[in-house]
């Protein structure tokens, strides 16, 4: 495992080998704004999710007329990557293991870049093979909040009616919980993760900012290619995550082949494709 790290005037960033895990994001102010991992609550920081984000109803899916188990979140969080590029203010990491799930030959790419007081993460694949397949990617950034939970909201960029879908274990309920019928603003509460996460799929916006009244710094993330975005924490802890994810959870009743899941992309022989996120340090 090696830990690489990038800056600029702005940030100063360090990801570890070991998932292509976000380790730190430091302002200009020498700000720690990242998680850094307790055991007591949660040891991670920043995994990836890859191919899938969260878990699967019977933890497999379907493709033509076989069964491949996978587990939650998939599986490249655990491994070793290979750093393939880095510079000054941007590294790249790739992933190219196969899993008995995810028998394909594939390239992953994360990479990480700096622009002023934003850090781009860029999640490339590449379909190397002969067969079609179809994958998801999430991120999972726990962002501090040293003041305790409830000093901090979550702002949309757009007028929301505010839909949850309740999580039992991996799966999600098919009927929504209203939290709001029409608001841009949600104070948070340490009572909405006593069981698990908020799972929005039905939002409008495609950024949200994180901040709170203790003081005047903001963390903001823009994701235009995820249809789902994820909050969660644990009680008691000093992190949020945000979580664009391009899939949602599958429903507690879901069918199992993949290429009836919202939100997986095809990617055919040859084929690549980029989603992106962007966390912009205020």
């Amino acid at each position: 495992m090696s830990i690489v790290t990038i800056q600029n005037e702005f940030l100063t960033v360090s990801v570890s080998s070991l998932g292509a895990e976000l380790q730190s994001i430091r302002d200009k102010n020498g700000v720690e704004r990242l998680w850094q991992g307790d055991p007591q609550f949660w040891a991670s920081r920043a995994p990836i999710l890859f191919p899938v984000a969260g878990g699967f109803r019977e933890d497999c899916y379907v493709m033509g007329d076989k069964r491949y188990p996978m587990p939650k979140h998939g599986f490249v969080r655990k491994l070793e990557w290979q750093v393939e590029a880095a510079h000054d203010t941007s590294v790249t990491f790739l992933m190219t293991a196969r899993h008995e799930g995810f028998p394909f030959d594939y390239a992953l790419r994360a990479t990480f870049a700096l622009a002023g007081s934003a850090l781009s993460v860029d999640y490339a694949v590449e379909n190397r093979g002969a067969e079609t397949f179809w994958y998801s990617v999430g991120s999972h950034e726990a962002f501090a909040t040293p003041e305790g939970l409830e000093a901090y909201e979550i702002v949309f960029d757009e007028e929301e009616r505010l839909e949850d879908f309740p999580l039992q274990g991996n799966l999600i309920a098919r009927q929504p919980v209203v939290m709001a019928e029409k608001t841009r603003t949600l104070p948070l509460k340490t009572e909405y993760f006593a069981v698990d996460a908020l799972v929005f799929r039905t939002l409008k916006s495609r950024g949200v900012t994180l901040r709170s009244q203790a003081h005047g710094r903001e963390i903001r993330v823009d994701y235009p290619q995820h249809g789902t975005l994820m909050l969660w924490t644990k009680p008691g802890a000093g992190y949020l995550c945000i979580e664009p994810w391009c899939n949602a959870p599958d429903f507690v009743d879901a069918d199992l082949r993949i290429d009836h899941k919202p939100g997986f992309i095809r990617l055919d022989a040859g084929a690549s494709a980029t989603r992106r996120h962007t966390i912009t340090v205020r």
